[in-house]
């Protein structure tokens, strides 16, 4: 694809890109400000999250669609529509279409109405295998729903894989404060909220205000004694595991207690220096998929950290949907990286000493 003379790669498909998460969050906080004043999280209703997270779909689609119109189309996503043109999914069908043409209608960006069939048609668009060949869109369309539900964090993560590499990434994060803070779980009233992160290959990281605040650059922190870092690791317990990363911690000598949020925010917060480490060791047999890391990985690289599996090997995004890995996955900055690897594999080798029978 040829690009006007002087602009940056992948400047146009960026552009896109923000304006997409941009337009998906503007969604996605409306519904939960739903939930948080309806209380539905102490409820079993997942309808409003579902909603939500098809509704950000259908509108990450659509604006991509619109505003890049060269080459053929293709977008690794989460959801399908096969569970919506099932019986008895047509209120949900009736509050997802509702619900993304008056976001259409408030941006005015496009004098659009989209019917049932397609919204289905574009949730439809993200069944892309992807790999190694060709363009791909890879989202998330709501990473965290735990955290979405509960008011907390919550990221739409939205990247391009050019011939399978990660070329470019955006998270739109709706409730993480916009300036650095070690008030990472909320934020307090007068605290300004919603950061859009951003990053394309080889043109470094920036962030911005999701309501359009000029970009400012950013970089990840400079610590290179773990006894001064502290680690971002997931909210919910069941994502990783706990006595793993508290005895990778204490081997490092790390003093911090761990700082614990939903979603590839952690990336995000990452990125700009609010912490030294996210690490992310899920329980065996769990697969990762790629738009988990995507986004949030090129993001932290491009502010100038390092993004590994446990064996110090990079991620590889061109196998397809999922995302093959060595036990887990570590993010910090290039002077944290080795200590960490020895302390990770360190304690995995003890683990597995501790699991095999004498």
């Amino acid at each position: 694809m040829s690009r006007p003379a002087g602009n940056p790669p992948y400047a146009a498909e960026l552009g896109a890109a923000k304006k997409a998460v941009a337009l998906a969050a503007r969604l996605c906080q409306t519904v939960q400000r739903e939930i948080v004043q309806s209380d539905i999280q102490s409820k079993a209703d997942k309808t409003p999250v579902t909603v939500a997270d098809y509704g950000s779909q259908v509108l990450v689609s659509l604006v991509l669609n619109k505003e890049i119109t060269s080459g053929s189309f293709s977008m690794v996503a989460e959801e399908d529509s096969e569970d919506l043109r099932k019986d008895g999914a047509e209120e949900i069908l009736e509050r997802i279409t509702d619900l993304v043409n008056k976001t259409l209608a408030e941006d005015g960006s496009y004098n659009i109405s989209l019917s049932k069939e397609a919204i289905l048609s574009a949730i439809d668009t993200g069944k892309s295998e992807g790999g190694p060949s060709g363009r791909h869109w890879v989202l998330d369309p709501i990473d965290g729903t735990k955290g979405f539900v509960r008011g907390g964090q919550y990221a739409i993560a939205l990247a391009l894989l050019d011939e399978g590499r990660v070329v470019l990434g955006v998270l739109g994060c709706p409730n993480l404060p916009f300036t650095s803070t070690s008030n990472l779980s909320g934020s307090s009233s007068g605290d300004q909220t919603g950061a859009l992160f951003s990053a394309a290959i080889g043109c470094g990281a920036e962030v911005q205000s999701l309501d359009g605040s000029p970009p400012q650059k950013i970089s990840v922190c400079t610590i290179d004694n773990p006894a001064n870092a502290s680690f971002f690791e997931s909210y919910e317990g069941a994502h990783t595991m706990r006595d793993f990363t508290g005895s990778v911690a204490e081997k490092l000598g790390v003093q911090a207690p761990p700082v614990r949020i939903d979603s590839q925010a952690k990336y995000g917060a990452l990125a700009r220096g609010d912490g030294a480490i996210y690490w992310r060791f899920p329980h065996e047999g769990y697969r990762e998929t790629i738009w988990d890391h995507a986004a949030g990985s090129i993001v932290v690289t491009e502010a100038g950290g390092v993004v590994k599996d446990a064996s110090g090997n990079d991620l590889d995004f061109s196998k397809g949907r999922f995302l093959d890995r060595d036990t887990g996955i570590i993010a910090t900055n290039k002077q944290l990286m080795p200590s960490v690897l020895k302390s990770v594999q360190e304690a995995i080798k003890e683990k597995k000493l501790a699991s095999s029978p004498l």
